[in-house]
């Protein structure tokens, strides 16, 4: 990722946190990953680091406490956190889910494959488009 800053992962299921984190590394990404388990955590990570923001934040949907959509409710209206980009990573099929996420100011719907390396293709593109994007905050 075009940038020092950590990444926020919040996901709540062990074995998708740890092939994330297994594809980040594998693609060189030397960003500091950040994990959470649910939404709550994840605003609670961003209130209390406001100095140390991350670059981008990788967020599952189906979560316990505060779901994906959830989160992107309270992200919405605190404006510290706003502009920082949010890429859905999960196994929602779900046309209502992508609808209501996009509302929310998403940067991206990603589905998680099975194949960890089809997942590792997920990590690349991702990584890819926020290297060559130009962010609206220095990165």
């Amino acid at each position: 990722m075009n940038s020092k800053k950590p990444i926020l992962l919040v996901e709540d299921d062990k074995i998708d946190a740890l092939t994330i984190q297994r594809a980040l590394k594998e693609l060189s990404i030397s960003n500091q990953i950040i994990a959470v388990t649910n939404g709550e955590e994840a605003l609670d990570y961003l209130n209390e680091n406001q100095t140390d923001l991350p670059c981008i934040i990788l967020l599952d949907l189906n979560m316990p406490k505060m779901n994906g959509i959830e989160f992107l409710q309270a992200r919405y209206k605190l404006d510290h956190i706003r502009s920082i980009p949010v890429v859905v990573l999960t196994t929602s099929l779900d046309d209502q889910d992508r609808l209501e996420t996009f509302k929310l100011g998403i940067a991206g719907y990603m589905l998680k494959p099975v194949d960890y390396k089809q997942f590792v293709e997920v990590v690349r593109t991702i990584d890819l488009y926020w290297t060559l994007s130009a962010l609206p905050f220095n990165g």
